[in-house]
């Protein structure tokens, strides 16, 4: 057992920082690759931040370990909405200028009407994950053709800011890329591990683990990332990690899983973590969007509130393995 508590530990400690090593390599080898800025931060970021959860839950899922698979995916988006965006919005209220944030934040609603269609039967067979990685595909070509606009951004301004304020050399950028890319398996493959092993040593479900610890650790990148971006008023850049990762979560990372090894879906997924998962998607559409030509804007309140439900579902997945 102290030695899955220690896998738990240092492969969080190590997700994270080759997290952050692989993001900046990525970012810094599409800049010298002449990509454009919005589309490194539609695209890359994303997929960056979401590297992570793409990992362990496709581990997780060749090792038999839907519920952990599952679990990572679903509770990294709750985490993300509910817990980092809160917590972002309560040290400094977020203003939404980004018309292509405007528009994903529909987007990812959509997405999550999908996956809970999918959810239905109590499985994800590999049509189900080749559906969703048949989106994913679609989503990410809406990106790149979004990402090649010429017209300004305010997305695209905080990203070109960023790179210009952190300049990387190629070679180097090259080598964090593939350290942090070898170093994520490696990470992820200790954390599955211990996470999987401590959850049988106290007969709680891998879904469950997947849902908490494991969710909160592979949603570390985002929050540091969002953390900086706020610090910087780059408000864009902060709501733009935290959305597409939600996108990546629901489609890439769940398709991804589902097609190694189709998951069995407890019926609680369905009615208890879709469910918030999308009503946290809706209330964060509706604070983010701005209507009646109000801009968008998530003020303190909002955020306590997000966190609050956080720390209420959070207590009652606690409560539901106390005997």
């Amino acid at each position: 057992m102290t030695m899955a508590f220690l896998a738990i530990l240092g492969g969080l400690v190590l997700l994270v920082w080759s997290a952050d090593r692989f993001v900046e390599g990525a970012a810094a080898t599409a800049k010298h690759a002449g990509m454009p800025p919005l589309l490194i931060g539609m695209v890359v970021i994303g997929f960056g931040t979401s590297a992570p959860e793409m990992v362990v839950s496709a581990m997780a899922a060749s090792d038999g370990n839907p519920g952990l698979a599952l679990g990572n995916a679903y509770g990294s988006n709750i985490t993300n909405i509910a817990l980092i965006i809160g917590l972002v919005a309560l040290i400094s209220p977020i203003n939404v200028h980004s018309q292509v944030l405007r528009k994903e934040l529909p987007l990812l609603f959509a997405i999550s009407l999908l996956a809970g269609w999918q959810l239905l039967d109590g499985e994800l067979s590999r049509i189900d994950a080749w559906v969703l990685l048949g989106a994913f595909a679609v989503v990410m070509g809406w990106s790149i053709i979004q990402g090649m606009r010429k017209g300004p951004d305010a997305l695209a301004g905080d990203v070109d800011n960023e790179m210009i304020a952190h300049p990387m050399a190629l070679n180097k950028a090259l080598m964090w890329l593939v350290i942090g890319l070898v170093l994520l398996v490696v990470s992820s493959r200790a954390l599955v591990w211990g996470a999987v092993t401590v959850a049988q040593s106290l007969g709680v479900s891998d879904l469950v683990i997947g849902l908490t610890v494991v969710a909160i650790g592979t949603s570390l990148p985002e929050l540091a990332s969002s953390l900086m971006a706020i610090k910087k008023g780059e408000h864009d850049l902060a709501l733009g990690n935290i959305l597409g990762s939600g996108i990546f979560n629901t489609l890439a990372v769940v398709g991804i899983a589902a097609a190694i090894h189709p998951l069995a879906v407890e019926s609680a997924v369905l009615y208890r973590d879709w469910t918030l998962m999308t009503a946290l998607t809706v209330a964060l559409f509706i604070m983010g969007f701005g209507f009646a030509g109000r801009q968008g804007r998530i003020n303190r309140l909002e955020g306590s509130a997000l966190m609050m439900v956080y720390a209420l579902y959070t207590g009652y997945l606690i409560s539901t393995v106390i005997p």
